[in-house]
């Protein structure tokens, strides 16, 4: 079936719509970070750097690790932008974008999130690098696609719906990491269910000056536990990469640096050195 020009915009150029990149911008191995400037912070470590292309807050670079192709990509902050650039990241390997048509051969990226979250348990200590093993969405991505869930994850949500049943207004969904990369890149580092909330204050049970509707949230989070599974840490990202990635066919992993301590209210004295040591352990282990 033929794609519709108002549902895949491509530029004059040929390029997709927001990432402005082209068919063959992009490896199979992708790095995804929030921050732009995070982005050289990667591609430092590259070998070679064959490509560097920026719209808006997506920033690009694309080249080699080794003999390994690997691209590096800002996402910027929350689930809403993980919806364009998962999209536009799968249309750019899966669409022939000459016959606006689904490719007869599909490809599965491998699509590493290396991102900054804080921890909501007490014997995880800031600077630790963690991988999701589950992404708990409590934004509304999920609701506009699609999405069945495995036998595991099933059960699992069950669970976590009867702990947060309460909550008005919340529809939680549930996405496991990828068995391959979470027991590759993710090796050897804690693992548990990061919550992706839809913001950075109340959605995550900050108070400032507004008043919170969820009193005692990161308590609510902490208490979780079925059959050893737990909620290690919040961020805004993971559970959309999680999802949109099994709903498209790719494999995703989320690893996280954390700088924050919700529960002992610490914030890391060297949140860059965290950071950096997360990019390099990914880039060693790719």
């Amino acid at each position: 079936m033929k794609i519709a020009e108002s549902d895949l915009i491509i530029n004059p150029d040929g390029s997709i719509y927001h990432l402005n990149l082209l068919p063959g911008d992009v490896a199979d191995h992708v790095i995804t970070v929030g921050d732009p400037d995070r982005v050289g912070e990667v591609s430092k470590y590259f070998d070679k750097i064959e490509l560097k292309k920026g719209k808006r807050e997506f920033i690009t670079h694309t080249g080699y690790v080794g003999k390994k192709r690997v691209t590096v990509l800002s996402t910027g902050i929350g689930t809403d932008n993980i919806d364009i650039v998962f999209n536009e990241l799968d249309a750019l390997v899966n669409i022939d974008f000459e016959s606006r048509e689904v490719k007869k051969h599909l490809t599965s990226l491998n699509i590493i999130r290396v991102g900054t979250s804080g921890t909501v348990q007490p014997d995880i200590p800031v600077g630790t690098i963690l991988a999701s093993s589950y992404g708990l969405g409590m934004d509304a991505l999920m609701n506009y696609y699609y999405h069945e869930l495995t036998g595991d994850e099933r059960s699992l949500m069950d669970d976590l719906k009867a702990h947060f049943g309460h909550l008005k207004n919340i529809n939680p969904y549930l996405t496991a990491a990828n068995d391959v990369l979470l027991n590759t890149i993710g090796k050897d580092m804690h693992h548990g269910i990061t919550i992706t909330a839809p913001g950075f204050y109340a959605p995550q049970g900050r108070m400032v000056r507004a008043k919170n509707s969820i009193p005692d949230f990161i308590s609510l989070i902490n208490s979780f536990n079925s059959n050893q599974h737990r909620i290690t840490n919040l961020e805004m990202e993971t559970a959309g990469i999680y999802a949109l990635a099994k709903v498209l066919g790719h494999k995703a992993l989320s690893v996280n640096a954390i700088l924050a301590s919700r529960v002992k209210f610490e914030f890391s004295s060297n949140p860059d050195k965290v950071v950096e040591d997360a990019i390099k352990m990914v880039l060693e282990r790719i």
